[in-house]
C-alpha cells in the first residue's frame, strides 16, 4: 500500500458565525481548496450531514466547479440515521450526488455504523445497494464509517468484509489502547481482513492540541515538532492506512498539515512508547472525552450545544477561569443551557465517543449553573 496523504476532511470548515455551522466561510475555503491541490494532494471527505447539510454544496462550489474530475476524490457517507426503506439509499445518493454536482464517488461510505444503526443499515440493505452501486459505476471503492467497538466491527467483517474496500475508523495514539474506542483493536481488524484504513479524529477535534502546560512542556523537550505533527503522523504510520483526514477550519492548519504530510515521517518505536506516556498525561487533564464532532447536536430536541458546554467544561476543570462562566452564559443564552436537558437519551446514540451525554450535562449544569 502507499504512504499515507493528507485527506481534507469537510466536517470543519471556516465559519462566518462560530454558532451557525451552515455559513461557510466560502472565499477562504476556495484558498484552502487551491494550497490543498498546490501541495499534491487530492482526498476530499464530505457528507449529506456535515455543516447543517450545506458541507456538499460548499465543496461543488470550491472544487467540483472549479478543477477538472479526474484531479480529484471525493468520499461521501449515507446517512445511516434516515434510512427507513431499501429505496431511501438511492434517493439519499442521488441527492448527494447533486449536491456535489458529480456523476461518481470515488468513495462512497454507509455512514456512522454503531450498534444503534447496523439494525438500519440492514433493514435497508444498505450494504447490497453500495455493493450495486460500485458494480453500476456509481463508486470506485465502497465501505463503511465505523464508530464503534471493535467486537461489532469483527461481526460486520465477517458478513460483509470480502465486497468492502474501505473502513474509515477514528484512530489517534489518545484512543489507542482506550477501552471505549479501542483504536488498535479496530485497526488490527482491518488489517486483518486486508482492508484500506481511513484515519478520521487523528487529532480528536482539537483535543490532542488544546492540551495542558505540563504536556505541552514535554512535546516541547522530546522534539521541536509541533503536537498537531505527531498526532497526524502517529495516525499516518500505521499499517494499511492511505489516507489521514483532517478537519482544518483556516489557512494556518491546512499549511502546517500539508507540511507534515509532505515530508511524512514515520514515528518509531521511541516515539510510541513517549506517545503512549503522553496519552495517559492527557487522560489525567480531561474531564470529559469529547472529540467536539458535533452529530449529538442536531439531535438535541432542546437545541443545546452540547460539544460547545463540554469544551468549556474541560476548560475550567483544566484552567479555573473566570471567563469560562462569561462565555457559558453567552452560549447558552442565545442556545440553550446545559440544565435544557430533557433526559430523552436520543443523543446517546449518535455520539462517537459512546458517552453518557445527559449524564454529562448534568455536571455541566452543577458547575456553571
Amino acid at each position: 500500500m502507499k504512504e499515507a496523504i493528507l485527506g481534507f476532511g469537510a466536517m470543519r470548515l471556516p465559519q462566518i458565525d462560530p454558532n451557525d455551522p451552515g455559513t461557510i466561510e466560502m472565499e477562504e475555503f476556495r484558498q484552502m481548496v487551491d494550497y490543498y491541490m498546490e501541495q499534491g494532494f487530492d482526498y476530499f471527505d464530505t457528507s449529506y450531514a456535515y455543516h447543517n447539510e450545506r458541507s456538499e454544496d460548499a465543496l461543488k462550489k470550491a472544487l467540483v466547479e472549479r478543477y477538472p474530475r479526474e484531479s480529484y476524490r471525493i468520499a461521501d457517507k449515507i446517512p445511516t440515521w434516515l434510512l427507513t426503506k431499501e429505496s431511501d439509499n438511492e434517493d439519499l445518493v442521488n441527492v448527494m450526488l447533486e449536491r456535489l454536482g458529480i456523476d461518481y464517488f470515488d468513495t462512497l461510505l454507509i455512514h456512522n455504523i454503531n450498534k444503534a444503526f447496523i439494525n438500519l443499515a440492514e433493514s435497508a440493505k444498505s450494504f447490497e445497494y453500495i455493493k450495486k452501486a460500485k458494480e453500476e459505476g456509481k463508486a470506485h471503492k465502497i465501505g463503511i464509517s465505523y464508530h464503534d467497538k471493535a467486537e461489532l466491527l469483527e461481526e460486520v467483517l465477517e458478513k460483509y468484509g470480502d465486497i468492502l474496500d474501505v473502513v474509515q475508523i477514528q484512530l489517534n495514539y489518545m484512543d489507542w489502547h482506550d477501552q471505549r474506542i479501542q483504536s488498535k483493536k479496530l485497526h488490527d481488524l482491518c488489517v486483518k481482513y486486508d482492508l484500506e484504513i481511513i484515519v478520521m479524529e487523528p487529532i480528536k477535534g482539537g483535543t490532542l492540541v488544546n492540551v495542558a502546560d505540563n504536556v505541552k512542556e514535554q512535546f516541547a523537550d522530546y522534539s521541536d515538532k509541533s503536537i498537531a505533527d505527531w498526532a497526524l503522523r502517529f495516525a499516518a504510520s500505521q499499517e494499511n492506512v492511505s489516507v489521514v483526514l483532517s478537519g482544518m477550519s483556516n489557512m494556518e492548519q491546512m499549511m502546517e498539515n500539508c507540511e507534515t504530510f509532505k515530508k511524512l515521517e514515520k514515528i518509531t518505536k521511541d516515539d510510541h512508547r513517549f506517545l503512549m506516556k503522553m496519552a495517559r498525561e492527557i487522560k489525567k487533564t480531561l474531564a470529559i472525552d469529547c472529540s467536539y464532532c458535533g452529530y449529538c447536536v442536531k439531535e438535541c430536541e432542546a437545541g443545546i450545544p452540547i460539544p460547545d458546554l463540554f469544551n468549556l467544561y474541560n476548560s475550567e476543570k483544566l484552567y479555573h477561569l473566570e471567563a469560562n462562566f462569561g462565555n457559558y452564559g453567552t452560549i447558552a443564552g442565545s442556545n440553550a443551557p446545559a440544565s435544557a436537558c430533557t433526559q430523552c437519551r436520543t443523543c446517546i446514540d449518535y455520539c462517537t465517543q459512546q458517552l453518557d451525554i445527559p449524564e454529562l450535562l448534568m455536571d455541566v449544569t452543577d458547575l456553571f449553573e
